[in-house]
């Protein structure tokens, strides 16, 4: 079988500034291939039936045990609408029917870029997937607010709520001077 010449070289990287760039990036020393690293994008819904909400108790770290909207990693060759339909299927053994973009956020301190949509129950069928402790449906008013997993999770649900009866919305983004760092409040937000 023939063997490609060096490729029993050792393969070493140095951070630098490539041509025509303005960022250091990791280099190739022996062949200059760039290795970029950007942002992971992760899809995920704001899922109701009737006025209720489901959410998933993580299964897995980080935050193990806390209460999330179904969201995960996209993958390759997938739509973020299939994502996101993907996510509730393996979270909560739920088909969801995609309504239409609620926001954009993003975490810059962990490289996420994450999509949420508006989405829908046709009938009250799911059940915890692998990633998921339990699932359930939640009133408003029953959300468990101080066990949210992440800021994101918070920032969907009060966005969704201030327009779920609108038929068309424009989407939101990250509340003014939130990037992910921070919880905004242990309970639901004042009527």
């Amino acid at each position: 079988m023939p063997r490609e010449a060096g490729a029993e070289a050792e393969v070493t990287f140095s951070r630098r500034v490539p041509t025509g760039d303005s960022l250091p990036r990791d280099i190739c020393d022996r062949c200059g291939f760039i290795n970029y690293v950007n942002p992971k994008i992760v899809v995920g819904s704001v899922v109701t039936y009737g006025d209720k909400f489901l959410l998933c108790r993580r299964a897995i770290e980080p935050r193990r045990g806390f209460w999330t909207l179904p969201a995960g990693f996209m993958e390759q060759g997938e739509t973020t609408e299939d994502g996101a339909r993907r996510e509730a299927r393996e979270e909560a053994n739920a088909d969801i029917t995609v309504r239409d973009l609620l926001a954009i956020y993003n975490i810059p301190r962990i490289a996420q870029v994450q999509i949420m949509y508006r989405a829908t129950l046709a009938e009250p069928v799911f059940s915890a997937g692998e990633e998921s402790l339990e699932v359930g449906l939640f009133a408003w008013e029953d959300i468990p607010w101080s066990e949210l997993a992440f800021p994101s999770v918070y920032w969907a649900l009060t966005q969704f709520r201030s327009v779920m009866n609108d038929s068309v919305i424009a989407p939101f983004t990250n509340p003014d001077g939130e990037n992910g760092n921070f919880f905004p409040l242990s309970g639901p937000p004042a009527s």
